[in-house]
């Protein structure tokens, strides 16, 4: 059997890889259309500044170790101009024709470069090939370029903009929309707009490039920012053109369109990585979702079915984690934006929970959301903090990979030492809190509750006169039950603290002497404090006050 794979990246270096682990005799050849393959593209922002200091450390494999190790045949610069699906053979590089037994479409995706004048010159770049790291190393390394902007607030623009900072340059991101990494909601990327501000990035928001001249760049607002070297990082767009004029299927999304065991249209070749649809783990949607993970197991589960073990692709939950300066942000399943646009209901939860126990040194303090419905069922979760973030994301992952409902997330039993987390982890305390939700235990309040509600400090006075929401008044918790004649019974009562226990407490008590529309806010002053200092949002209707 002759089984056929075009591009080496992470989904086809992982289907032949595991084609030739299942079978020995097999003929298997990598057809890569660039000079590179199976390279490290995750870590080309850490390349660009020399956080990671070599070149070969980015090469995570070569066409000598593929021939020596696994008896697989690369060949670099051999690009596929056309597959003959009746006759079963490709054309490479526009004449040589190789037959197939089984064909796999690895074309991953292509950067977008939008039809922006000026867009061709020397000094803007995507960030998608070692050549590309090369390009900008060199820049770099004349110790010339002094100014740098990065079109695109996702994942890859959001490195580059760390690393640029790291490499000494004045840096500005330009974002379209009005926030960056759209996987978030805007509570939790206003932390990592904070952290960026903090580190002296200028962010601009909701804003985008007009035009490249030589030494600026001009903004569709007007604005003119100066650079020496641009990255165009504003996402990527599947590669299908060889899939499409072989007239494979081509799903609603522009993706090549495969079934669970990643077989196209035509049962003899298979397509995996970036430039496939595949179905949300929640919405059960078309969805693209351009990842390492994803194409990893898709190249793994091709392999398989090649080789007569049945094995299926389980959807995605589109499970990330980004480093933003010494902020770590995790994600997995959707956010209230996709929710809302695919009419699922939904509730939310937010808490803040230390890193390990408080008592011993260095915790840290993480915010973590949580998106769930009527059911128990998760639907997405979020966080941002410093140590353990993306563990606690990956558990929750888990969770919801095995269709666990918030009970198993109260009912997981992880790993407790005093200076690696706490006798109730953020995960459980997560999923306690949506219980008390759902079982009616509490109410919960967000920002966009606050207006048209009388505002209670449940906090002891002294932290009430240090700061407090403007408008608030002051009954702590240890008083709440004296003092009821000061609470009315006919008006919207949202109780608040530092992050939403006491809170929590204290609506317990009036909810129990028969007050009804009781909320305690969520994420209490702590999470309020990092809105508004994101100017961005539109949180500016409250402010703090001191007494």
């Amino acid at each position: 059997m002759r089984i056929l794979v075009v591009g080496g990246g992470a989904c086809g270096a992982s289907a032949a890889a595991r084609c030739r682990r299942l079978n020995d005799e097999a003929e298997i050849i990598i057809l890569e259309a660039t000079d590179e393959i199976s390279i490290a593209n995750c870590g080309l922002p850490y390349y660009t500044s020399d956080v990671i200091n070599s070149r070969e450390k980015m090469i995570v494999s070569s066409p000598m170790r593929f021939k020596n190790l696994l008896n697989i045949e690369v060949r670099l610069n051999s690009r596929v101009t056309e597959i003959n699906r009746k006759n079963k053979t490709v054309t490479v590089n526009g004449k040589e024709n190789l037959s197939y037994d089984k064909l796999i479409l690895a074309t991953g995706a292509s950067p977008v470069i939008p039809p922006i004048a000026g867009v061709n010159g020397n000094k803007i770049f995507t960030v998608r090939t070692l050549k590309d790291g090369d390009g900008i190393k060199d820049i770099l390394r004349t110790g010339k370029a002094k100014n740098a902007v990065v079109i695109g607030g996702g994942f890859i623009g959001i490195e580059m903009a760390e690393n640029f900072v790291h490499a000494g340059l004045n840096t500005t991101l330009v974002e379209l929309s009005d926030q960056i990494l759209a996987p978030l909601d805007k509570e939790v990327a206003a932390f990592a707009h904070n952290t960026m501000r903090k580190n002296g990035v200028e962010l601009i928001l909701g804003d985008g490039v007009k035009e490249f001249e030589n030494d600026f760049i001009t903004l569709n607002s007007g604005k003119k920012i100066p650079y020496d070297i641009a990255i165009l990082a504003i996402g990527v767009r599947p590669d299908v053109a060889l899939a499409k004029s072989a007239g494979l299927e081509i799903g609603t999304l522009g993706g090549v369109k495969v079934n669970e065991y990643m077989q196209t249209s035509d049962p003899d070749i298979y397509a995996g990585g970036d430039s496939v649809e595949i179905k949300d783990f929640i919405t059960g949607k078309n969805t693209i979702i351009p990842l390492a993970g994803p194409a990893n197991r898709q190249g793994r589960i091709i392999a398989d079915n090649i080789n007569g073990f049945k094995s299926v692709y389980k959807n995605s939950q589109g499970t990330a984690v980004v480093k933003v300066f010494d902020l770590t942000i995790a994600n997995v399943g959707n956010n209230e934006k996709q929710l809302l646009k695919n009419n699922i209901p939904y509730k939310k939860t937010f808490i803040f929970n230390n890193s390990h126990a408080g008592y011993y040194p260095d915790a840290t303090r993480t915010l973590y959301k949580l998106l769930f419905n009527e059911q128990g069922k998760i639907l997405g979760a979020q966080a941002a903090g410093y140590e353990g973030v993306e563990k606690r994301i990956d558990v929750i992952s888990t969770i919801m990979r095995n269709n666990g409902t918030i009970q198993e997330m109260l009912d997981s039993e992880l790993s407790y030492a005093p200076p690696y987390g706490s006798a109730k982890d953020g995960v459980n305390i997560l999923g306690m809190h949506a219980d008390n939700i759902l079982k009616g235990l509490v109410k919960p309040a967000f920002m966009e509750d606050l207006k048209d509600s009388l505002l209670v400090d449940v906090r002891e006075k002294p932290f009430f006169d240090a700061e407090t929401i403007d408008g608030a008044i002051n009954i702590p918790t240890s008083q709440m039950r004296e003092r009821l004649n000061e609470i009315p019974k006919d008006k919207k009562i949202v109780l608040f603290c530092n992050t939403g226990f006491q809170s929590y407490v204290a609506s317990r008590i009036l909810l129990q002497k028969g007050y009804t529309e009781v909320f305690s806010l969520s994420g209490g002053i702590e999470l309020f404090k990092e809105l508004i200092k994101d100017d961005t949002q539109s949180f500016q209707f409250y402010k703090l006050s001191k007494l």
